[in-house]
């Protein structure tokens, strides 16, 4: 049974080394452009490729997190910085955006690329579909249980398993809170993490119902390598050394057959303690918060801690083999791993008193002192009579040792294959005023579908609310269907597709490459929805490439950046609706005061209400301010269609809705002139 990989986080250099000394097999860190947590310290150019160096060193894979969706203006940046760290020889790229995967693969064709988990993939079908793409490993969103990511793990391709450290409340990817209420999105790196803030079903103040505790799966180590998950995975870029030294340590002793100290764990960093709950499925206390406790405890462990990476790690055994011969010069050779190397020093001199032999060579030779070696033996040919002095043989060791420690980290830095690729967009241009562009109405509610047929392309309406009865009233080919955003059981979902078929449906909506691959094995028109995350031309290229007739811009993207998109594959905008903020397994409401007294709403510090809405398996939690373009539809450029998201409207108000009249109550322009960071 092959043993997992322990990947740790790095935020800074310290933590790098905090994380290597302690044992960890990999590490993934991020540069200061293109990662998902642009709110660490991050590496510099200059330090990346000292990271890189260190990783390999101790033999250590160095994954490096580009995991942010990228702009169309940004793509020209993006390569240069993909052309350098291939060259400084990073081991892998986490990625999210899949116009990025095609311009590394363009730039490197060799690369390795890993699926982040902000591409919230949760089936099988997506994985495969992933393998498809070229990717070597996926690391799955972590609101799976065991039974799912079993499944996932019979795949070909390698799994990624979140272990330790902070969850989101949200499914990764599909956040957008952060974004819309404060411009900082998540899905470029700089979540505010408005989760943490107080939230509450009853208006309370001192209630954080959108705080998860951490997650820690340590003890169920030999479940997972029994699995065959391939990584497992420490969250945590921008905690301190510390505490990334600590989980290391704690997961080391798990593989190995020992009990984790959560206590220390949690002395290090907790929040009210933690959860295995997507894991066993037990989901009822799951919430926590950061107290002073918390924080406290942390001062007392934090010395003992730091004693686990104050020095170097041994990981080579060394043998060497020594020449002392009359007349010529010293010589000392160093055998690790098939890798040899030979330093030369002065000839030795006539002893005088006591001559240099096998024991005293061997008591200098031991002295690995603070490096990545330990001693393993000693081979010697020694004239008699001879004498070196101690300290040209304590040079000439740890020259030998830096020789060999240089031939190591080049075995251990990989080679790419980079070329001249200049990601090239369509030249397709869509002026067309989208005051003019058919509508795609989407519906939570049958009578919302009745009242928007006439006036809409498409109605989009939840697979379980649609029947013969109602097809009866709407025509098939205008019906897109939409799945649940989170799929739970994948076989009766695909089931239920292929009865929807059999009644003559055709289009299905696609939440995320994992109904892309779903709606693609049964049969179905694809169509992109804005949770897709698409950003930039190349990854509206990808769509149409992998068979998608259309797609929905991100609600995160600017109306500058439509105008920068060059794609063959037509593309929508949202401009009316509840943006839904959240898409979470865990119901804060039902959390807080249960089901029966459920509120349909959670309420922040401002009093501001957030609409719940129950999906059965999941939650969405919406913007409570109405997003309202119709006003502005000739400032939108290279759209083919336009798109309006419906909540609780009645049958007038989606009427009103779809032909453009403004709504009463708080209005909000979303983040098209504001835009993200």
């Amino acid at each position: 049974m092959k043993r997992p990989e322990i990947l740790a986080p790095a935020g800074s250099m310290e933590t790098l080394v905090s994380a290597l000394r302690t044992g960890a097999d990999a590490v993934y860190i991020g540069g200061k452009k293109f990662s998902a947590r642009n709110n660490a310290v991050n590496f510099t150019d200059d330090e990346l490729a000292c990271a890189v160096e260190l990783c390999h060193k101790y033999s250590a894979k160095l994954y490096l997190a580009v995991n942010t969706i990228i702009s169309d203006n940004e793509i020209q940046d993006f390569c240069d910085y993909i052309r350098f760290t291939s060259e400084i020889g990073v081991d892998g790229y986490i990625v999210q955006d899949m116009g990025a995967c095609g311009i590394i693969r363009g730039i490197v064709p060799d690369s390795v690329l890993h699926a982040s988990t902000q591409m919230s993939i949760h089936t099988v079908a997506g994985v495969r579909l992933l393998e498809k793409s070229g990717f070597e490993r996926v690391v799955p969103a972590r609101e799976l249980s065991a039974d799912t990511l079993a499944k996932i793990c019979r795949e070909n391709i390698e799994t990624e398993v979140f272990v330790h450290g902070a969850l989101c409340m949200s499914v990764s990817g599909q956040c957008y809170m952060s974004a819309i209420i404060g411009s900082r999105s998540a899905n470029r790196g700089c979540c505010g993490q408005a989760c943490r803030l107080p939230f509450s079903a009853t208006g309370k103040n001192d209630c954080c119902s959108l705080s998860l505790k951490d997650l820690s799966l340590m003890e169920y180590a030999e479940q997972l390598t029994k699995m065959g998950v391939d990584s497992l995975k420490i969250e945590g870029r921008m905690k301190r050394p510390e505490y990334v030294a600590s989980a290391v340590n704690e997961l080391t002793k798990a593989l190995n057959g020992g009990i984790p100290d959560k206590d220390t764990l949690a002395g290090i960093f907790s929040r009210s303690g933690f959860t295995d709950g997507y894991f066993t499925g037990e989901r009822s206390h799951m919430f926590g918060i950061r107290s002073k406790e918390n924080v406290t405890s942390a001062k007392t462990l934090l010395p003992a801690i730091h004693e686990l990476y104050r020095s170097e790690r041994a990981v080579y055994e060394v043998d060497f083999h020594a020449e002392i011969k009359s007349g010529k010069p010293v010589s000392i050779t160093a055998y690790c791993n098939g890798i040899s190397a030979e330093v030369r020093g002065d000839c030795p001199d006539i002893a005088v008193n006591s001559p240099t032999d096998f024991n005293l060579l061997e008591k200098q030779l031991s002295k690995s002192g603070d490096t990545v070696f330990f001693y393993g033996n000693l081979t010697a040919d020694i004239d008699d009579g001879l004498f070196v002095p101690v300290k040209k043989i304590n040079e000439l060791r740890r020259n030998v040792i830096e020789k060999l420690t240089e031939l190591i980290v080049k075995k251990n830095t990989p080679k790419y294959r980079i070329t001249d690729y200049i990601p090239q967009k369509s030249a397709v241009n869509r002026t067309k005023s989208a005051e003019n562009l058919p509508v795609r109405t989407f519906c939570r509610t049958v009578g919302q579908a009745l009242s928007a047929e006439k006036l809409s392309e498409y109605v989009v309406i939840p697979e379980k609310l649609i029947t013969e009865k109602l097809l009866d009233k709407i025509p098939a080919e205008k019906i897109i269907i939409s799945p649940p955003r989170f799929i739970v059981d994948e076989e009766k979902i695909t089931a239920r597709l292929c009865e929807l078929r059999k009644l003559g449906l055709n289009h299905l909506l696609c939440h995320t490459l994992d109904t892309v691959a779903i709606g693609e094995n049964t049969g179905f028109r694809l169509h992109g929805n804005f949770t897709l995350n698409v950003f930039n031309s190349f990854s509206a290229d990808y769509l149409r490439n992998i068979g998608l007739e259309d797609c929905i811009f991100s609600i995160e993207a600017t109306l500058a950046q439509f105008r920068q998109l060059r794609t063959e594959l037509p593309v929508g905008a949202v401009v009316y609706g509840k943006l839904p903020l959240m898409l979470t397994r865990n119901c804060p409401v039902k959390n807080e005061i249960g089901c029966k007294n459920c509120t349909h709403c959670i309420i922040d510090r401002t009093s501001r209400k957030f609409p719940v809405v129950c999906c059965g398996d999941y939650v969405e939690i919406l913007n409570p301010d109405i997003l309202y373009m119709a006003d502005k539809l000739n400032e939108f450029t290279n759209i083919s269609f336009t798109v309006v998201l419906l909540s609780d409207e009645n049958a007038e108000q989606t009427i009103s809705a779809i032909s453009g009249v403004k709504p009463a109550g708080n209005i909000t322009r979303g983040l098209y002139c504001r835009g993200v960071i």
